[in-house]
């Protein structure tokens, strides 16, 4: 099965994308920069977004629905969003085709031009306040606290698939409270959501921080964002929340009555993650041999292959199976027996190990008659011969490892792929011969960081906001600087 995957070490990208598609998770479709996700793929997904939407609910907030079109006026209203996303859009001028004259196909009927251009959302930042002006009056209505789960188009030039694409989905959060304290609050909450289910689920260590004023989201005060790092040494975001301030809220005067009969704006959020983290899974653990998953979101836990000659065979040990089944759901593991007569054992372990599947047990005639099994670790291919009587156990404690092991993995990958520089040609030559993250002195203007991306292709992914602050000397401008930021080149 993992037979013309190319090797990471030889061409990375060319290892991704292959990946995607043999394991079967995406293939490109007929529209240019859109994907079909497949079946296996989007299981990954739904139990992402199962666990995370848990987490949403647990710290407070509903799920709504929001139109797909925005008006284009919407948009106009908050300048910094309007400019950060124009380029952005795809729009919709027309609601009518109509046959062509000389009966050759369909053609857009000019006659039909909408009064006013509607937006395919590229976030939902304008439609959601306009929608806020109408339900929040008092304090009474405040915290508001939405999240939806939808897609969103944002034409892309370039595009790889689940990386960057035309259309993809996500889910966004959007909040509205009484005071500064409360919406900054909820920033900082709905970050450490993020960081800990990218840590605790995914098995992917993070860096939470800040981004520059050039890197912020289009109409936020602050963006807060974390930092992942992949094997070929390239930053990938795994997710930003945004305060807004009162941006939004002025713009599309969102007022409430405080407690003292004051009309004030109300402060805002919003926070995303998206399909993008598909692609930081398949990358920060995957081998040449095809996915690693972590455990907890592989939608096959675990897959028994049974080896036989004959049907008796195949009965005596299907039978036997529908034990270990049961102690395996017993404890909540999801687990698939493949029991296909059209497929040989081998090509079966070979199809499982490409698609991730965290582990696999064999039985055979000499199994049933010792009462054993052998039980396979993707991640480290380590064997074990187990008794029958105590795979649940064995496995349940076998996946608990195994996802400690791929964390701490990624996590020494990632520690031992930060490089602190102290001069603008160290931070050249790390990027060109290692990559990784790089922490430097920066003097905190746009000039030098636009400077150093033009030169090196690389951007600061933030401004850490967990380590200690130490004035410095910046890199580039020879400049003070007050705090070391983090540099890579990313995706």
């Amino acid at each position: 099965m993992s037979k013309g995957l190319p090797k990471r070490s030889e061409d990375y990208s060319l290892w991704y994308n292959e990946l995607v598609k043999k394991a079967d998770l995406a293939e490109n479709s007929p529209v240019r920069g859109c994907m079909i996700i497949k079946p296996y793929g989007f299981a990954i997904w739904e139990k992402m977004q199962a666990k995370l939407d848990q987490m949403f609910k647990e710290t407070g907030h509903s799920n709504a629905y929001f139109p797909i079109f925005i008006p284009k006026s919407y948009l106009s209203k908050e300048a910094d969003h309007i400019e950060g996303f124009a380029k952005e859009c795809a729009v919709v001028t027309h609601y009518r085709l109509k046959q062509a004259e000389d009966r050759s196909g369909l053609v857009v009927d000019p006659e039909a031009k909408l009064e006013e251009e509607l937006i395919i959302r590229p976030t939902s930042e304008t439609v959601i306040w306009n929608t806020y002006r109408n339900w929040i009056q008092s304090y009474r209505d405040l915290p508001l606290k939405l999240n939806q789960w939808v897609n969103v188009v944002r034409w892309e030039m370039r595009t790889r698939l689940f990386l960057r694409t035309t259309e993809f989905l996500w889910q966004e959060g959007h909040t509205a409270h009484a005071t500064r304290e409360e919406a900054k609050e909820e920033t900082l909450k709905m970050l450490q959501v993020y960081t800990d289910f990218v840590q605790d689920y995914m098995a992917i260590p993070v860096i939470q921080g800040i981004k520059t004023e050039s890197e912020r989201f289009a109409g936020a005060v602050d963006t807060y964002c974390i930092e992942t790092l992949m094997q070929d040494g390239r930053a990938l975001q795994a997710g930003t929340s945004h305060f807004l301030g009162q941006n939004f809220a002025k713009a599309f005067e969102v007022k409430f009555a405080t407690r003292e009969g004051a009309l004030e704006y109300v402060w805002g959020t919003s926070w995303g993650v998206s399909t993008r983290l598909m692609g930081a899974l398949i990358m920060a653990h995957s081998d040449d041999k095809g996915l690693i998953l972590p455990p907890r979101l592989a939608p096959i836990q675990v897959v028994i292959v049974p080896i036989f000659k004959n049907e008796e065979q195949l009965e005596a040990i299907s039978a036997a199976v529908q034990g270990i089944v049961h102690q395996l759901k017993e404890r909540n593991i999801s687990v698939k027996y493949d029991d296909r007569d059209t497929h040989k054992p081998g090509w079966k372990f070979a199809e499982y190990e490409l698609k991730g599947v965290p582990v696999r047990i064999a039985m055979g005639p000499r199994d049933l008659e010792n009462s054993t099994a052998e039980i396979a670790r993707r991640d480290s291919s380590e064997k074990q011969t187990c008794n029958q009587q105590d795979i649940g156990s064995t496995v349940q404690h076998m996946l608990s490892g195994m996802h400690n092991s791929i964390y701490q993995k990624a996590l020494k990958f990632r520690d031992q792929n930060i490089t602190t520089v102290d001069s603008y040609e160290n931070f050249k030559e790390v990027l060109d011969t290692r990559g990784g993250f790089v922490r430097a002195h920066w003097d905190g203007t746009i000039e030098t960081e636009q400077r150093i991306k033009d030169e090196t292709k690389a951007t600061i992914r933030c401004i850490p906001i967990n380590e200690e602050a130490k004035a410095g000397i910046c890199i580039y401008s020879g400049k003070s600087s007050s705090q070391q930021v983090i540099f890579a080149k990313a995706y």
